[in-house]
């Protein structure tokens, strides 16, 4: 075997890349992963993991310098001094907007599985017969049961705490025990309960955070400081998990600066070869090959491998041939909800910083009822006490200011709404030829957008939101809303869809390229539709299932 030769390659090392190259080399594949940015290791590079608010020079705030540097990423939550680094930059790789879409990406060792919300759920059989029952888009080529022992298994492996709570709408799955509610979340459950008869439930997030000890691990310590990386290793990611067991096999080699410019294919056994790949710090140009690539930069970093590959056979790349790849982009949308307080708890507190929050799972368009749009969404939230940081507005100096903000503040409760997005054809990404990146290679162009079913969707998940809440006894209920930009999820699905016929999806049921059976594609880009779940457990399920069925075929000369 050549230097520059493995078994396998995969592309990326984030969620589903980090389970692909665990999965391949368990089976005993030497395999590479090529990671477009830097490497972080786990413990040693989480460098802020243990500061304090008042070790940051602007208190983890953000910067006059930052907001101009990172014009993309300051329009939400991620920019902010205390991760800085664990975001692309928005100069070095920018993208073109025909419409908004907020993109926000990490490119190293881990990718986003070292910044991921962590809310780890099943989908349910009626999420994956949707697109036939409703007509849209594509069938999707596999069914719950399909993924049903993938699910298990990769629960078990990353370790994802949550109740069994016997709902049709999401299934139970191997759990470690759950994180508890606290007082009024609790409370409020139980009402909400009681007010829908037992139509709505509240139940504790699954996370894949651990409360029970697993492999090198250390459970939860309940700090939620989870974005500056885990050094107890508490919380699923690449470096805390996958990474290590691959690593553990000696079949592993990792090569970070690494970015895929293109695969490789060759016309005469209509195979892909191996991958051609830039290297981030030299510029210099190598070539790597293997039986079977694996495909998991990202939905929208791995639509734009393959359109940059094969363009001499197929003019808008691999696996174009159905007309599909780049389109039907989607994610959830978001940003709608209410909040209010909660009266009646001053005498009682909760433990520790708790890394996970409640679940509202999905009630709409059930049962026979049917809406003005079809599909649903889910609330994610919390209850909890005002901190040191709130307003008093009655004191603002003094001694007595600073008695006041040592006692809890008043208690709060909130909920945000995460809706299903339709996969529409003409929601999109195409290489835009005349913009280039630090690395002089062509960028993205957006045209995404929320349409009539989603913006019929949030009046609902307002609406809804605030019924709920007051009608659990929350006080002073206020709703929020935005215009429901995608991209804010952070979810982004769709742009290399799975399917049952290779002219209208980019994958078949197993997450094969159509045009090129030893690429597999497993991440975000092979979802035919979103629910309105966060998808990544679904991501792991799907990626450790290909990787047996491409192990299994590799060994009989299929591919």
């Amino acid at each position: 075997m050549s230097a520059n030769t493995y078994d396998a390659i995969v592309i990326g090392s984030g969620i589903s890349g980090g389970w692909a190259a665990k999965e391949l080399t368990e089976k005993g594949l030497k395999t590479i992963m090529l990671e477009r940015g830097r490497n972080i290791e786990h413990i040693k590079d989480y460098v802020n993991a243990n500061k304090d608010p008042w070790e940051f020079p602007h208190r983890g705030g953000r910067t006059q310098e930052m907001i101009k540097d990172y014009p993309v990423l300051k329009r939400d939550y991620p920019l902010n001094e205390t991760n800085l680094d664990y975001w692309a930059s928005d100069k070095d790789s920018p993208y073109t907007e025909v419409k908004r879409f907020d993109w926000f990406r990490g490119y190293h060792v881990g990718g986003r599985s070292l910044m991921w919300g962590r809310q780890s759920y099943r989908w349910a059989d009626i999420d994956f017969e949707a697109n036939l029952k409703d007509g849209i888009g594509v069938d999707w080529p596999i069914r719950y049961n399909d993924l049903a022992p993938w699910y298990s298994y990769v629960e078990k492996f990353a370790g994802i705490s949550g109740n069994k709570d016997h709902l049709a709408i999401l299934p139970d799955g191997d759990f470690m025990p759950p994180m508890d509610m606290n007082i009024v979340e609790k409370d409020v459950s139980k009402r909400l309960m009681e007010h829908y008869k037992n139509q709505r439930a509240m139940v504790i997030g699954r996370t894949a955070n651990i409360t029970q000890p697993l492999q090198a691990r250390t459970n939860c310590q309940y700090r939620n400081k989870c974005w500056l990386g885990c050094p107890f290793g508490a919380y699923f990611s690449t470096q805390s998990s996958t990474l290590p067991a691959a690593m553990a096999t000696k079949n592993l080699t990792v090569r970070p600066w690494s970015i895929v410019t293109k695969i490789l294919y060759d016309k005469d056994t209509k195979k892909a070869k191996g991958v051609e790949v830039l290297d981030a710090e030299t510029n210099q140009t190598y070539e790597y090959f293997a039986k079977i690539v694996f495909v998991n930069a990202s939905a929208l970093n791995s639509a734009w491998i393959l359109m940059n590959s094969a363009t001499d056979i197929w003019q808008d790349g691999l696996g174009s041939s159905s007309g599909e790849l780049g389109h039907n982009v989607m994610d959830h949308h978001l940003g709608v909800g209410a909040s209010g307080t909660v009266e009646g708890y001053e005498d009682k507190y909760y433990f520790g910083r708790r890394a996970n929050g409640i679940y509202i799972p999905r009630y709409r368009n059930l049962n026979g009822e049917k809406r003005d749009y079809i599909r649903g969404f889910g609330y994610q939230g919390s209850a909890g006490r005002e901190n040191w940081a709130r307003d008093i507005a009655e004191m603002n100096i003094g001694g007595a200011f600073k008695d006041a903000l040592t006692e809890p503040g008043t208690w709060g409760m909130g909920i945000g709404g995460f809706g299903e997005t339709l996969p529409y054809h003409e929601n999109k990404i195409t290489l835009d030829k005349t913009k280039k990146d630090k690395w002089g290679l062509n960028v993205l162009s957006f045209d995404v957008e929320v349409k009539d079913n989603e913006r019929k969707m949030r009046i609902d998940m307002e609406n809804d939101a605030k019924e709920m809440l007051e009608a659990a006894g929350v006080k002073n209920v206020h709703t929020y809303t935005s215009e429901g930009v995608l991209g804010r999820g952070i979810h982004e699905m769709g742009t290399a869809r799975m399917g049952r016929d290779p002219k209208t999806s980019v994958l078949n049921e197993w997450n094969q390229v159509w045009d090129a059976k030893n690429v597999f594609v497993t991440d975000g880009a092979a979802m035919a539709s979103t629910a309105c779940q966060n998808p990544s457990l679904t991501y792991m399920a799907m990626t450790a299932r290909a990787a047996n069925y491409a192990v299994e075929q590799l060994k009989k000369n299929n591919i």
